[in-house]
């Protein structure tokens, strides 16, 4: 278990607030960027990564999409090409599961 920075599983701000909403719950990467156990911190708010799963694109459900914020698979797709330059979705291709839950103290 580790402290990590908050932008090692989550990219950018909007993505980071929305964790802290509750509107995220888990982020596919495409490398492992945490490990179970280790925690993050936003706003003062602490975080602990409860799974690391390593799947492929083809693994993606809707219930994935939407707890990365996405109404289902079909607008998670959109979402990847608008945010990733020469993005192509590839059932194949490896990506890590990264789930995460608010630490209530």
């Amino acid at each position: 278990m580790a402290q990590i920075d908050a932008g090692e599983v989550l990219p950018n701000e909007r993505i980071r607030q929305m964790a802290v909403e509750g509107t995220i719950t888990q982020m596919h990467r495409g490398h492992e960027y945490a490990s179970e156990r280790d925690t993050f911190e936003i706003d003062g708010q602490h975080f602990e990564v409860t799974d690391v799963t390593h799947r492929t694109l083809g693994d993606l459900t809707d219930e994935d999409a939407q707890r990365e914020g996405s109404e289902d698979l079909a607008a998670y797709k959109k979402r990847l090409e608008r945010v990733h330059d020469h993005f192509e979705w590839d059932p194949d291709s490896d990506v890590v599961r990264h789930r995460f839950e608010l630490i209530e103290e």
